[in-house]
């Protein structure tokens, strides 16, 4: 095996291990919390099923790019929907500086820090895009701050304060069961779209069915981990959020962030970070239940998602430092 090749499967191990771990709490986070009383066994097999689904899915409709259209651009032009990442194999002295990202978010995901894997894996391969997945992913948080605001501005006081108030009954609990379930699976599916980007990003644009089965196989055992460990660190940043806990609120949460992740998937096929949107939907959803259902916002709430907006800014400054350092490192990338 050459250098390439084992620089290519060393970093998409990688890099799935690390968006995975960072990543899917972002998705599964709500659903991990409300159902923490079934085996974990269970979840992974309803969450593995829908991206076997998906992947495979979209490896066949689009003649083996997994990544839905996400990586594979014109190479004679630089367009805002219709960006281009490159083939390892195409990119000069492609090598182990190209580990960095993935090795990076590693350590930061053990500290509980959600930062954009978008930035900091995709921008390696195609920094000039760098302009545009930030105007896009600031979008993103910016449009589910005020959807936020305006679901609960409806519902906060009608609905949530109840949900908060008054725990479901076992009758209402199997009905919400049912609809968290599909919300969660409509999400899931929406977010795979979004993030294959990160992971295949190392591997060729044209996957083959052997990388598949490979892939596929990665992608299981990760989940497995995931689920078994009930979420590592990050799943402390939505046990943080209000009533996550409930059900009926998980489910709102996740149908929610599913449609705008839907919208921003149709409007174009530039990478994105989805943990920006979720960070601005759980921002407007804590404003909107504190001060529509109880008429003020703490300080307390206000430095809680202060932090947490912090903590993703930190990653893209992180993510433009190591694209200095790929430069400084390596020549004619």
């Amino acid at each position: 095996m050459s250098q390439l090749e084992i620089v290519m499967y060393v970093g998409f191990v990688l890099s799935a291990y690390s968006v995975i771990g960072n990543d899917v709490i972002q998705t599964l986070g709500t659903f991990l919390s409300s159902n923490e009383h079934r085996k974990w066994w269970v979840l992974w097999i309803f969450a593995a099923s829908i991206l076997g689904v998906v992947l495979v899915y979209g490896w066949f409709i689009n003649g083996g790019d997994v990544s839905y259209g996400r990586l594979i651009g014109d190479p004679d032009s630089h367009s805002f929907s219709n960006p281009v990442y490159k083939n390892p194999a195409d990119i000069v002295n492609f090598g182990w500086p190209y580990l960095l990202p993935p090795i990076v978010l590693l350590i930061i995901t053990r500290y509980g820090i959600p930062v954009s894997t978008s930035f900091l894996i995709l921008t390696f391969f195609n920094p000039k895009n760098l302009e545009d997945m930030v105007y896009k992913s600031m979008s993103g948080y910016l449009v589910a701050f005020g959807v936020a605001i305006l679901i609960y501005l409806a519902i906060a006081k009608r609905l949530e304060k109840h949900f908060i108030e008054n725990p479901a009954s076992k009758k209402q609990i199997k009905l919400w069961t049912v609809l968290q379930w599909l919300s969660t699976g409509f999400l899931w599916s929406q977010w795979l779209i979004q993030d294959f980007a990160n992971i295949y990003v190392y591997l060729p644009r044209q996957v083959s069915s052997a990388n598949l089965i490979f892939s596929l196989g990665i992608f299981l055992v990760l989940l497995a981990y995931i689920f078994y460990s009930k979420g590592g660190a990050i799943q402390r940043i939505v046990k943080s959020k209000t009533n996550t806990m409930d059900i009926r609120s998980a489910t709102i949460i996740d149908f929610s962030y599913a449609l705008i992740l839907l919208f921003f998937k149709e409007l174009n096929n530039i990478p994105m970070s989805t943990t920006w949107v979720f960070l601005g939907l759980l921002a407007g959803r804590e404003i909107g239940i504190k001060y529509f259902a109880y008429g003020a916002v703490s300080n307390d709430t206000l430095k809680d998602l202060g932090k947490d907006l912090g903590k993703v800014f930190f990653g893209l400054a992180v993510s433009v430092g190591l694209v200095f350092l790929l430069r400084f490192l390596t020549v004619g990338v």
